[in-house]
């Protein structure tokens, strides 16, 4: 059953007075459950797909469903509302809350929803734990490696139990070691939640762990299948 449908999606940019394609025409479909990266080079697209998957900013034209929900037809407001209750983000610079504890952080999300004190900490640590930071709870993100604070941001996206996590280079600023255990652990979720994760990404590692690769060229996707 696919979380995501998109058709026909063009998407340019004004750079000085000239129009610059970014995306010229993408159909794809994407499984609920998938682990998927999507990939090429700088100027091919990918980012901007997954900026409109998030949610912030608009397509030109085409269509794009996620969970059922038509996302171009939504106005600002619903864009918001749509990312704050379906989506899970993942960045590459963490972008934690550096005056907030590891538990403020994570609980972040679940503060603009509709939960009460007890069940937002219960969430978070368990999130937490699962991330192998239970411990770290009361730290500010300061004191932990980059690592630490990536496994915070993983837990921050996937507390609120979303359907679809978006990553954005996520190893980018990781050392490859650190890029593995954290990869092997979004994995893991991925497989014991059922939750959907779309990378963008130029990383191998992140390539040959994915059940699925598209390659993004000039706006257009000139391969779909497995990574081998």
């Amino acid at each position: 059953m696919s979380i995501i449908e998109i058709r026909g999606v063009h998407k340019e940019y004004l750079s000085g007075d000239e129009k610059v394609p970014a995306l010229r025409g993408v159909d794809l479909n994407i499984e609920r459950g998938q682990f998927i990266a999507i990939a090429g080079p700088s100027g091919s697209g990918k980012t901007t797909l997954l900026n409109l998957l998030g949610c912030l900013d608009s397509l030109d034209s085409g269509s794009i469903h996620i969970d059922s929900a038509d996302v171009a037809a939504m106005d600002s407001k619903e864009r918001a509302r749509f990312r704050r209750e379906k989506l899970g983000f993942v960045f590459q610079s963490y972008n934690l809350i550096p005056v907030l504890s590891v538990l403020e952080n994570v609980a972040f999300p679940l503060r603009l929803l509709d939960l009460n004190e007890k069940e937002v900490k219960m969430r978070c640590m368990e999130i937490l734990a699962e991330v192998g930071l239970a411990d770290k709870a009361a730290r500010l993100p300061g004191r932990l490696s980059g690592g630490q604070q990536q496994r915070v941001a993983v837990a921050r996206a996937l507390v609120k139990r979303p359907a679809l996590v978006l990553a954005d280079e996520p190893t980018a600023n990781l050392d490859s070691a650190t890029g593995s255990a954290i990869l092997d652990m979004m994995k893991a979720m991925n497989e014991k939640h059922g939750t959907t994760f779309v990378f963008s990404t130029h990383d191998k590692m992140v390539m040959d762990r994915a059940t699925r690769l598209v390659m993004l060229h000039d706006g257009l996707i000139v391969s779909d299948g497995s990574p081998s």
